[in-house]
Protein backbone atom coordinates (compact mmCIF):
# COMPACT_ATOMS: atom_id res chain seq x y z
CA UNK A 1 0.00 0.00 0.00
CA UNK A 2 3.14 2.46 0.82
CA UNK A 3 4.84 3.38 -2.66
CA UNK A 4 6.95 5.42 -0.88
CA UNK A 5 8.28 7.80 2.50
CA UNK A 6 9.98 11.24 1.60
CA UNK A 7 12.36 12.04 4.42
CA UNK A 8 13.50 15.65 4.57
CA UNK A 9 17.26 16.42 4.39
CA UNK A 10 19.46 18.92 4.68
CA UNK A 11 22.99 17.16 2.56
CA UNK A 12 21.46 15.33 -0.90
CA UNK A 13 24.94 13.53 -1.43
CA UNK A 14 25.23 12.78 2.09
CA UNK A 15 21.54 11.43 2.22
CA UNK A 16 22.01 9.24 -0.99
CA UNK A 17 24.92 7.70 -0.10
CA UNK A 18 23.78 6.39 3.48
CA UNK A 19 20.62 4.99 2.12
CA UNK A 20 21.97 3.41 -1.33
CA UNK A 21 24.53 2.05 1.46
CA UNK A 22 22.21 0.92 4.08
CA UNK A 23 19.91 -1.17 2.19
CA UNK A 24 22.36 -2.55 -0.32
CA UNK A 25 21.89 -5.85 1.27
CA UNK A 26 18.48 -5.83 0.42
CA UNK A 27 19.05 -5.44 -3.28
CA UNK A 28 17.98 -1.74 -3.36
CA UNK A 29 19.93 1.19 -5.12
CA UNK A 30 19.66 4.57 -5.97
CA UNK A 31 16.90 4.27 -8.76
CA UNK A 32 15.99 7.83 -9.60
CA UNK A 33 17.98 11.06 -8.96
CA UNK A 34 16.08 14.11 -10.10
CA UNK A 35 18.69 16.45 -8.08
CA UNK A 36 16.02 18.14 -5.30
CA UNK A 37 14.57 14.62 -4.68
CA UNK A 38 16.08 10.54 -5.20
CA UNK A 39 14.60 7.48 -4.92
CA UNK A 40 16.47 4.38 -3.45
CA UNK A 41 14.78 1.02 -3.82
CA UNK A 42 14.45 -2.37 -5.35
CA UNK A 43 11.87 -1.08 -8.39
CA UNK A 44 9.97 1.52 -9.22
CA UNK A 45 7.03 -0.72 -8.71
CA UNK A 46 7.94 -1.46 -5.04
CA UNK A 47 7.85 0.60 -2.03
CA UNK A 48 10.92 3.21 -1.56
CA UNK A 49 12.51 5.90 0.60
CA UNK A 50 12.99 9.20 -1.16
CA UNK A 51 15.11 11.75 0.40
CA UNK A 52 14.82 15.59 -0.97
CA UNK A 53 15.44 18.98 0.16
CA UNK A 54 12.35 20.76 1.64
CA UNK A 55 10.32 22.04 -1.57
CA UNK A 56 10.12 25.62 0.19
CA UNK A 57 13.97 25.68 0.79
CA UNK A 58 13.36 25.54 4.95
CA UNK A 59 15.71 23.65 7.20
CA UNK A 60 14.27 20.24 7.11
CA UNK A 61 12.18 18.93 10.43
CA UNK A 62 12.35 15.72 11.51
CA UNK A 63 8.73 14.81 12.70
CA UNK A 64 8.35 13.99 16.76
CA UNK A 65 6.57 11.05 16.28
CA UNK A 66 7.23 10.03 12.95
CA UNK A 67 9.05 6.72 11.99
CA UNK A 68 9.79 4.64 9.08
CA UNK A 69 9.51 1.27 9.81
CA UNK A 70 12.62 -0.86 7.91
CA UNK A 71 11.82 -5.26 8.20
CA UNK A 72 14.84 -7.40 8.50
CA UNK A 73 14.25 -11.32 7.55
CA UNK A 74 15.59 -12.44 11.13
CA UNK A 75 16.71 -10.83 14.34
CA UNK A 76 20.51 -11.22 12.99
CA UNK A 77 18.97 -9.32 10.32
CA UNK A 78 17.92 -6.28 12.52
CA UNK A 79 21.32 -6.26 14.01
CA UNK A 80 23.42 -6.15 10.88
CA UNK A 81 21.07 -3.42 9.78
CA UNK A 82 21.70 -1.29 12.78
CA UNK A 83 25.05 -1.81 12.88
CA UNK A 84 25.34 -0.14 9.29
CA UNK A 85 23.57 2.57 10.00
CA UNK A 86 25.42 3.57 13.06
CA UNK A 87 28.59 2.73 10.85
CA UNK A 88 27.27 4.92 8.30
CA UNK A 89 26.59 8.12 10.55
CA UNK A 90 23.39 7.15 12.35
CA UNK A 91 23.00 7.68 15.70
CA UNK A 92 21.31 5.15 18.44
CA UNK A 93 17.90 5.72 19.42
CA UNK A 94 17.39 1.88 20.88
CA UNK A 95 20.21 -0.95 20.68
CA UNK A 96 18.63 -4.04 19.13
CA UNK A 97 16.31 -6.05 21.44
CA UNK A 98 12.86 -8.06 22.00
CA UNK A 99 10.68 -5.22 22.92
CA UNK A 100 7.45 -7.84 23.20
CA UNK A 101 8.18 -11.21 24.27
CA UNK A 102 7.71 -13.36 21.46
CA UNK A 103 6.19 -11.17 19.00
CA UNK A 104 8.83 -7.98 18.29
CA UNK A 105 12.39 -7.52 17.73
CA UNK A 106 13.66 -4.07 17.16
CA UNK A 107 16.28 -1.34 17.00
CA UNK A 108 15.87 1.79 16.37
CA UNK A 109 18.49 4.98 15.07
CA UNK A 110 18.45 8.65 13.72
CA UNK A 111 19.72 9.10 10.49
CA UNK A 112 22.58 11.92 9.71
CA UNK A 113 19.33 14.47 9.49
CA UNK A 114 17.66 12.93 12.94
CA UNK A 115 15.06 10.76 10.80
CA UNK A 116 14.18 8.02 13.04
CA UNK A 117 14.09 4.58 11.53
CA UNK A 118 13.10 1.19 12.75
CA UNK A 119 14.42 -2.13 11.89
CA UNK A 120 12.37 -4.75 13.07
CA UNK A 121 11.00 -8.48 12.77
CA UNK A 122 8.15 -9.98 14.14
CA UNK A 123 8.95 -12.93 16.22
Amino acid sequence: MIGYVTLGVSDMERAKAFYAELLSDQGARLLLDMGRIAFIGKSMKAPMIAVCVPFNEEPNHPGNGNMVALPAESKEGVDALYKKAIELGATCDGEPGQRIPNQFYGAYVKDPDGNKLAFFVFG
